[in-house]
């Protein structure tokens, strides 16, 4: 009875392709947090950018992304294939890495971040369709968590690199920027070493036409896009990590530490990921996202009306319980409602609604951070998180979201 409950699948179950684009996901991580979690205060301390300058920055990564998202997925659905997409996408992430220790303005930032996002978009589709064509249907939560899980370990070893790093130099932010093109490079070797599609689901004899993939999208039903518009409401609940690292500034945490502020989120996102996605394979998928959009208006709520350090952190705890309870489950959903010929497709619809909104989103926070101050931006997320509830509550999603 108790192995029945438990929230561990044995390793063994999970295919070699998901714990390899975990790996490659965990390496390209440390990489992407070293540059990542300084950038904001560099920007702002050393290029005297603004808020509204960094938010705008973001929507355009994010625009970048998407733009390529779409298309990617689609792409790999048409020629069978997911593995080289994937390949170029992160070897992009690799080339993109030293722009940053080079810039000296604006224009080498928005550079970098838009090849960066260019290899962002063009993996992240035929990534995910390619852990979904690997797993079996019973483990597909856990492997989608599984990635998840080893992608946040990273999420908090470059945090501690870089502070490490910082606190050794005196602060210096382009010798942590140079570092940070290490792990990247060793991500794209795994990958291409590491990797093998499954021939049963994808390879040349799986080719498809233009007009005979469109002509089968109508084979994405009523639960495909029921889980596109409960996405995209989320994703307007949530704008970049950038503005939580602005914010712990504000509160007086010291620019070397920073970076430990996405150590506390990633090491709770990384922790519950995995679990999340074996119970979900076992209990459903619909309560456990409802109740992580309820973590995430709290932890909007802490961290907008935090009095000191200790409640921001919190704050920024329940932020990464809510992202280990949602992600994955999200990416697993489309899996589940997508068949094996358009996952490519699927998968690109959903990251196409997913970066709309975000743009939406980081465009509207930096413009109420600038106006109204932080704690109104971490208000309005707390709002958009009831008007997600309010949707859960309003259609009926049990036949949809249940896998």
């Amino acid at each position: 009875m108790f192995s029945h409950f438990s929230l561990f699948a044995r390793p063994g179950s999970i295919p070699t392709t998901v714990w390899v684009l975990g790996f490659v996901s965990l390496l390209m991580d440390v990489s992407s947090e070293m540059v990542q979690t300084l950038l904001p205060l560099y920007m702002v301390t050393g290029l005297g950018l603004t808020a509204v300058t960094i938010g705008l920055i973001e929507a355009i990564a994010i625009a970048t992304a998407t733009a390529t998202k779409l298309f990617s997925g689609i792409f790999s659905d048409l020629v069978g294939s997911r593995k080289w997409l994937v390949v170029i996408g992160y070897g992009l992430g690799a080339v993109a890495k030293p722009f940053f220790p080079l810039a000296e303005g604006l224009g080498a930032i928005v550079a970098g971040r838009f090849v960066d996002r260019v290899g962002k978009g063009i993996r992240s589709a035929p990534r995910d369709a390619l852990i979904a064509d690997a797993a079996p249907a019973d483990k597909r939560g856990a492997s989608f968590g599984l990635r998840k899980s080893l992608d946040t370990v990273g999420g908090f070893v470059g945090p501690l690199i870089a502070v490490l790093v910082m606190m050794m130099s005196g602060g210096d932010y382009r010798l942590v920027f140079w570092l940070a093109v290490i792990p990247a490079v060793f991500a794209v070797v795994m990958l291409v070493t590491g990797i093998r599609e499954p021939a049963s689901k994808q390879g040349p004899g799986k080719r498809q036409s233009l007009a005979g993939l469109f002509k089968r999208s109508g084979d994405l039903g009523r639960g495909f896009w029921l889980v596109m518009v409960a996405a995209g409401i989320l994703m307007l609940a949530r704008f970049s990590e950038a503005f939580l690292l602005l914010q712990a500034g504000d509160i007086g945490i010291v620019a070397s530490y920073v970076p430990l502020v996405l150590v506390l989120m990633h090491v709770v996102y990384g922790l519950c990921a995995y679990p999340v996605g074996v119970l979900s394979d076992r209990i459903g998928r619909q309560g456990l996202l409802i109740g992580s959009i309820g973590v995430l208006a709290v932890a909007d709520l802490v961290i907008a009306f935090a009095l000191g350090v200790g409640g921001y952190l919190i704050g920024i705890a329940l932020w990464g319980l809510h992202m280990g309870m949602s992600q994955g489950l999200i990416a697993t959903l489309v899996a589940d409602h997508s068949p094996d010929n358009l996952r490519g497709t699927a998968f690109g619809i959903f990251n196409l609604v997913c970066g709309v909104a975000l743009i939406l989103a980081n465009l509207i926070a930096g413009i109420v951070w600038e106006q109204s101050g932080a704690s109104m931006t971490f208000v309005i997320g707390a709002g958009a998180c009831v008007v997600a509830l309010c949707f859960f509550g309003l259609v009926s999603m049990r036949t949809a979201l249940t896998s």
